[in-house]
């Protein structure tokens, strides 16, 4: 039987030659690897890995000793701070905490110094933006007539209706865009302030009756940083001529109530412009506990003013106001202007005094005033 050892392990035995006793504890070795002297040599044993030469051995550690990297980290970090390269454990940390306190130093300084800075930085630049806000324009004001049809209106033009014309417009569904195509101009009737003070009601009834008012929308823009308070205004330059309106369609009240907003005749009476609110303080002058206020992040403002020439006239007028702000508490009147730099001119008008034609429908049937008895007035046409 034949048994193999494993490498670098014990030989193992070999079949006994022929003639030999059974039982014997000793054999002749055979001679193995040509040995001249027949003896049998030891088992090889493989040698110790060795190092490549290229690689140096690790030097030894010493007890207590960390890391490679931590002892990179304490060598350069010393020496990086100006800490000779040889000095004690003791004294590198001394120079580490020294430099770990300066640096804290530095940044606390800068801090101080950056908060010392702002006072003088913000005082400088508030005053830079108020100048430049001050140099802008207070407000600027856009007067635009009313665009929207009102509850009743009154339409003058300045001539006859022909008998077609007439003919479309009471068959018209929509009279008063129709008119308006025509040439048309929109007036309204004026709302009878029922809640005005005694005084204001008195000089109501005595302007004849019925009113009728060139009403328009006044915004009022800025771009102020600091709030601008426009808090009273006057009528300039007025001036009045005949009008020229021959014909004039009249869609009269059916009751209704007040627009909010302002009022003001031409020439303005005592107090006006006046609140024109359905609510508590109508008729009084609006400019007494009211105001415009633009600017301050609030962008616009407006007025819906319903203005009211004498009847049968043409009026052209400007028109001053009263505004305050951070740079003029005391306030100033300035005169409003036109986008061409000119004084701001407002036409207003009223109803003919004696038109050649008149008509009035709604809650009666087409009727033509010509028609009507003269004490019925055909509703203030």
């Amino acid at each position: 039987m034949t048994a193999t050892a494993p490498a670098g392990g014990t030989p193992e035995p070999r079949p006994r030659p022929a003639g030999s006793s059974e039982g014997s504890t000793s054999a002749r070795p055979e001679r193995q690897n040509g040995s001249p002297d027949g003896t049998s040599p030891h088992a090889a044993v493989p040698p110790p890995p060795t190092r490549p030469p290229d690689v140096p051995p690790p030097p030894p550690a010493s007890p207590g000793a960390g890391s490679g990297a931590d002892d990179d980290l304490r060598t350069v970090v010393p020496e990086a701070l100006g800490v000779p390269a040889g000095a004690s454990r003791r004294k590198r940390r001394l120079w580490l905490t020294v430099a770990a306190v300066s640096a804290v130093l530095g940044v606390l300084a800068g801090a101080l110094l950056a908060y010392a800075m702002i006072g003088p930085s913000v005082t400088k630049e508030n005053d830079s933006n108020k100048a430049y806000d001050a140099s802008q324009p207070p407000f600027t004001v856009s007067v635009q007539p009313e665009q929207s049809e009102p509850q009743q209106w009154a339409m003058v033009l300045d001539r006859t209706l022909t008998d077609e014309e007439i003919r479309k417009m009471k068959a018209s569904s929509d009279v008063f865009s129709y008119l308006k195509s025509l040439g048309g101009r929109p007036l309204a009737y004026a709302p009878s302030l029922e809640h005005a003070p005694q005084r204001y009601r008195e000089q109501q009834a005595s302007s004849g009756g019925t009113e009728f008012s060139d009403t328009l929308k006044m915004t009022v823009m800025s771009t102020r940083q600091y709030a601008v308070t426009i808090n009273d205004w006057k009528v300039t330059d007025l001036t009045c001529r005949e009008s020229t309106a021959q014909a004039v369609v009249g869609l009269p009240p059916q009751g209704g109530a007040a627009y909010e907003g302002i009022r003001l005749h031409l020439p303005p009476r005592a107090d006006e412009p006046v609140l024109t609110d359905d609510t508590e303080g109508q008729g009084e002058p609006y400019f007494e506990n009211r105001f415009v206020e633009v600017g301050n992040g609030q962008s616009s403002g407006g007025l819906r003013a319903e203005v009211i020439a004498p009847r049968g006239q043409i009026c052209e007028w400007g028109v001053q106001v009263h505004y305050n702000d951070t740079y003029r508490p005391e306030g100033r009147w300035v005169q409003l202007k036109d986008d061409k730099g000119q004084p701001l001119r407002i036409r207003t008008e009223s109803v003919p005094e004696n038109p050649r034609q008149s008509w009035v429908f709604g809650s009666m049937p087409w009727t033509s005033c010509d028609d009507m008895p003269e004490e019925a007035q055909c509703y203030g046409l």
